[in-house]
């Protein structure tokens, strides 16, 4: 009872602040509005293992619910306030707005994510035999552990471009009949050199080569019988050519599903979820957005796991692109300046997530200011590297904003940052959006194993951070 608190207890109340676990505080309705949530977005994952599939369904559900491609109005079509629109930029990245009744000078409100994750792309001449066995040499994308890649199943993903122009989709290794794929290690017995090196050196990037096949091609006059049966394996289901690989964009990915982790089912573990929990979580909020004042976009990019560099990055012009062409159908008097002030005064939640204390390797983080695990959305203020290099920090003005929409709404959040301050960091979108004048904080859920083909996430969290979404579109 509150007439039974202490004076000590009732200030304390009032002048702390501490995160506490949501499960404690959910009710059984909300509880099973998460699990629910969280069965979606397994499925989501188990058909969007890469960006290109991202972007695809992401399209396929923007048009089930009455998005169009604003490349269809042409130049001389108009945006009127409750619109639903969306661009495809090379089919790696995508932006999704609803139109607001608010001039685009007024700013729009952004959550912004990556749609890539890390793995193992092929090389440009991939295919080659050594022992009666064909491999595929490889070049690994993005930060990983290269020893979590090894004697793990895999599937081969991606497209292959003819000379002709034909896009061929590839999907191997994902439904039940498939072969799957996997790159070997060498036995304990053998391995005592191995064992003494570190870590990152014991399994090399040269070493990562995907184990493919092993029975010839009958013919004694060919050289490498074994490569030659793959490829006429190829060429008979895909109609492609050795050279094809060339202008191939070819992915290996972990080949098992998004599965429940826990005996209580608390917890989601998939490969990919670095960024795509954040991702997906951004477009159903855009999905389910209707009659806002200010724009509400969504923005889903490439290639920020290795810098957000290329023509599908966040450092790219197609975000400009986007939200120029947005005020260019909103006006009849388009000018740059309109531009300008649409940037300088938007907001935009960079959804990222971040590293979640875990109890076997406590000592990487200062648990004062960590994030953890079932604890709700992560506001993270600033990213970077060892005094904050590399990274973009949000400003107090904006931070106090959300809190309070967020506190007004019930949306549970903490704090967090990427371990101590010695130890390492990491950097996301969030800095190339506030080079263009906007105000932008990361804004995610806490992972465990990131980085790793099997990444731990909290269902409370994923549904919170869903939440926070729509309530940023609405409220600020």
């Amino acid at each position: 009872m509150e007439d039974n608190k202490t004076s000590g207890q009732l200030l304390n109340e009032k002048l702390t602040h501490s995160s506490k676990n949501i499960w404690e505080k959910t009710d059984e309705k909300e509880k099973e509005l998460a699990f629910k949530f969280s069965e979606e977005y397994k499925q989501f994952l188990n058909s969007a293992k890469t960006e290109r599939e991202f972007a695809a369904l992401a399209v396929k559900k923007a048009e089930e619910n009455g998005f169009i491609s604003v490349d269809s109005l042409g130049k001389d079509g108009k945006l009127s306030p409750g619109m639903k629109v969306y661009q495809v930029n090379r089919n790696k990245a995508v932006a999704l707005a609803v139109i607001g009744k608010n001039c685009f000078e007024n700013g729009v409100n952004i959550v912004g994510a990556h749609i890539d994750s890390p793995r193992i792309d092929l090389k440009q001449n991939p295919v080659y035999e050594d022992t009666d066995m064909v491999l595929l040499k490889t070049h690994y994308y993005g930060g990983i552990k290269k020893y979590q890649w090894v004697t793990i199943p895999l599937a081969l993903h991606g497209v292959v471009v003819k000379i002709s122009g034909e896009v061929i989709d590839v999907n191997i290794g994902e439904d039940d009949s498939d072969p799957v794929f996997t790159i070997t290690d060498l036995l304990p017995h053998l391995a005592q050199d191995q064992m003494q090196k570190k870590m990152s050196e014991a399994i090399t990037g040269e070493g990562l080569n995907v184990l493919f096949g092993s029975i010839p091609y009958d013919d004694d006059k060919v050289k490498d019988k074994v490569k030659l049966n793959i490829l006429k394996l190829l060429n008979d289901k895909y109609s492609i050519t050795e050279e094809d690989f060339v202008s191939a964009e070819l992915e290996i990915v972990p080949a098992f599903k998004a599965s429940d982790v826990g005996l209580d089912r608390s917890f989601v573990g998939s490969y990919g979820q670095d960024d795509r929990v954040c991702s997906y979580a951004a477009l159903d909020a855009i999905l389910n957005m209707h009659d806002v004042d200010k724009t509400a976009v969504c923005l889903l990019t490439d290639k920020e796991e290795i810098g957000s560099m290329g023509n599908t990055g966040a450092q790219s012009v197609f975000f400009e692109n986007f939200l120029a062409k947005l005020c260019f159908l909103s006006t009849d008097n388009y000018n740059d300046m309109i531009l300008r002030l649409c940037l300088s005064n938007s907001m935009m939640l960079s959804a990222d997530v971040n590293s979640g204390v875990d109890p076997n390797y406590e000592g990487v983080q200062d648990k004062r200011n960590a994030s953890f695990m079932g604890k709700g959305l992560v506001l993270q203020k600033y990213t970077g590297a060892r005094g904050k290099v590399g990274g973009s920090e949000a400003n107090p003005e904006f931070i106090a904003k959300l809190r309070k929409i967020f506190n007004e709404n019930q949306v549970a959040w903490q704090t967090g940052e990427i371990g101590k301050v010695d130890q390492g960091g990491g950097g996301t979108i969030a800095q190339f959006l506030a080079n263009l004048g906007v105000e932008v904080i990361d804004c995610g859920i806490a992972v465990l194993s990131m980085h790793s083909p099997f990444e731990i996430t909290s269902k409370i969290d994923i549904y919170i951070m869903n939440k926070a979404y729509k309530v940023f579109y609405k409220e600020i």
